[in-house]
C-alpha cells in the first residue's frame, strides 16, 4: 500500500480528487488535512468528512490553518458556491473531525512514515509551510510532494499571471518551494487544457449511475457557470483531480525540471510562479513542472474511481 497525505481546501474539484484517492485499492490515505482557501476551514472540514463518508472510507480528517501566514483569507465562494460543494443542498454539517491540528498531524505522520509518504496538496500551502517552519527536516522525509498550484505556462485564474492556491498564501508557497522537498507542480494550465468537461462529457460520467458518479458531477453547477463566464472554458475544469491522477500514476503527465520561484508582492506581483524555462537565473532546478497530460488516461481513471 502506498501512503498518502492529502492537504486540501475541500471544494468541488477537491472532492473529486478525494474520491479518486480514496477509491484506489493500493493507496492508504493516512490523513486528510484541511486548510483555509476555497472556503473557511469549518466548511472545508465538513465537505471532506462528507466525501469520505460517501466513499465508505475511514481516512481521518483534521482541521488546519484558518488563514494564510501573513494575510487575510480571500475565499473562492463565487467559484465554488457558498458551501464549497455547489450549493445543491447536501447535508454538510454535524460531522466531527479527528483531534489535532493539521500542521502537527503532517509532522507526526511524515515522521512516523519517513521516506514513504506521498504528499498531495490541493489548496493554499499554509499547513505545509507551518509544519516546515516548525521542523524544516520534514522536507527530506517526504517521498514526493505533488502540488496543484501555480502556472507552468500561460495565464492565471485570479490575476492575469497568478493561480488561486499560490496567490492566496504566496509566503507559504515560497517556503514550500524553497524547502528542498522533492516536488512536482501541476499548474492550472494543465487543468484548463486537459481536464475541462463540457455538458456532454459531464453527462457521460453521470450516466455511470453510481452515487459517486452523480456526486462528482452534481456538485459542479457554480463552478461550471464561473468557468464558462469568467475563464472562457467550455465547462468546468478539474485542477485538483488531474493533479491527483498524476500523483496516483505519474505516467499520466509529462514533466520538465525547472527553477520555480514565487513572488510575494501585492497587486499584479502577488503569487506568481516564475518558471525559469531558459535557465537565465543560473539557479539549479528544484522541481518538476507538468508540461502536458494524457486526457484520455485521466478520464479513464476518473471513471474507474466512480464506477
Amino acid at each position: 500500500m502506498r501512503k498518502f497525505i492529502i492537504d486540501t481546501d475541500s471544494a468541488c474539484d477537491d472532492a473529486v480528487a478525494l474520491v479518486m484517492a480514496l477509491r484506489q485499492p493500493d493507496i492508504d490515505v493516512k490523513a486528510i488535512t484541511v486548510v483555509a482557501g476555497n472556503v473557511p476551514v469549518p466548511l472545508g472540514v465538513q465537505n471532506a468528512l462528507y466525501t469520505v463518508e460517501l466513499c465508505g472510507a475511514d481516512a481521518p480528517v483534521y482541521a488546519g490553518c484558518a488563514k494564510p501566514l501573513l494575510r487575510e483569507l480571500e475565499t473562492a465562494r463565487d467559484l465554488q458556491g457558498h458551501s464549497g460543494l455547489g450549493d445543491i443542498g447536501l447535508p454538510l454539517q454535524g460531522r466531527i473531525p479527528a483531534n489535532g491540528h493539521a500542521a502537527d498531524v503532517l509532522r507526526d505522520v511524515i515522521n512516523a512514515n519517513a521516506g514513504d509518504i506521498t504528499l498531495v496538496t490541493l489548496g493554499p500551502l499554509t499547513n505545509v509551510a507551518l509544519a516546515l517552519l516548525r521542523e524544516p527536516e520534514l522536507a527530506q522525509r517526504v517521498s514526493h510532494c505533488w502540488i496543484m498550484g501555480g502556472i507552468g505556462a500561460g495565464h492565471g485564474n485570479v490575476t492575469p499571471t497568478a493561480e488561486y492556491n499560490i496567490w492566496v498564501d504566496p509566503e507559504a508557497a515560497k517556503i514550500v518551494y524553497e524547502s528542498g522537498m522533492k516536488m512536482t507542480m501541476v499548474g492550472w494550465d494543465i487543468s484548463w487544457k486537459h481536464a475541462t468537461f463540457d455538458a456532454e462529457e459531464a453527462d457521460e460520467i453521470r450516466r455511470i449511475g453510481t452515487a459517486l458518479a452523480e456526486f462528482v458531477i452534481d456538485i459542479q453547477p457554480t463552478l461550471t457557470e464561473f468557468s464558462m463566464t469568467e475563464n472562457a472554458l467550455a465547462g468546468f475544469d478539474l485542477p485538483d483531480p488531474i493533479t491527483m491522477a498524476a500523483a496516483i500514476d505519474p505516467n499520466i503527465a509529462e514533466y520538465k525540471d525547472y527553477r520555480v520561484d514565487v513572488t510575494t508582492g501585492d497587486g499584479l506581483a502577488r503569487g506568481i510562479t516564475v518558471v525559469d524555462v531558459l535557465g537565465v537565473s543560473k539557479k539549479a532546478p528544484q522541481m518538476s513542472v507538468a508540461t502536458s497530460a494524457d486526457r484520455s488516461a485521466f478520464i479513464d481513471m476518473l471513471k474507474r474511481s466512480v464506477s
